[in-house]
């Protein structure tokens, strides 16, 4: 059975690269590619805003794409930075934010509480799993464990987004599963950062 590092190598070499490659031709910089992104993710939020659930699934999918490349282009390039790290980092958040406010605009719009309620919480879920990474990476522990992280939430908003189109019951659905796991995600971060720090103050 192939694992998620065996699978994030094989999407590495078959598309990443080569992809990155056609934008390097193209005269696009590693950093102009991460703000694309995050000008994808601007438009599928409007969409989101205005009721084209559809529409702005496939662009929220589109956009998170960039994410894969980004990171690729700069290795191939030779153009890693620090700054492009930090650009990268602070841009995944800032997009997944805008369209999480797409989605909240619409639910307000629309009077839906409960849609409204399960926005926040997942906000705040996606945060603590972000963060709890960050922070736990600053103490020297590796902290990647666990599910529904950014690519996960990615897929799991554009599919619910898309299929919601047509039968809404389905992106509250998506909105709770991400809630919950992103909740869980980060309680599981935070003990696997306290099982380390202690094994690492035995010794």
């Amino acid at each position: 059975m192939i694992g998620r590092e065996q699978a994030r190598q094989a999407i590495s070499n078959y598309v990443e690269f080569p992809v990155a490659r056609v934008m390097g031709r193209m005269g696009l910089t590693p950093n102009m590619v991460t703000l694309l992104g995050l000008a994808g993710a601007g438009v599928g939020a409007y969409l989101i805003g205005v009721g084209q659930w559809w529409g702005g699934g496939i662009v929220v999918l589109a956009a998170g794409v960039f994410d894969l490349f980004d990171g690729a282009l700069a290795r191939m390039s030779k153009r890693e930075s620090r700054f492009g790290a930090l650009l990268d980092s602070v841009v995944d958040r800032v997009s997944e934010a805008v369209v999480f406010l797409g989605i909240l605009a619409y639910y307000l719009a629309t009077g839906d509480d409960l849609g409204s309620i399960l926005v926040y919480v997942a906000v705040i879920g996606s945060i603590m799993v972000s963060y709890l990474r960050a922070r736990a990476e600053g103490l020297g522990i590796e902290c990647k464990v666990g599910v529904m992280t950014r690519p996960e939430r990615v897929a799991a908003i554009g599919g619910g987004l898309i299929i919601g189109h047509w039968l809404p019951i389905f992106m509250l659905l998506t909105l709770g599963a991400i809630a919950s796991l992103t909740i869980l995600t980060a309680i599981y971060r935070l003990a696997h950062t306290a099982r380390m720090l202690a094994s690492e103050d035995e010794n």
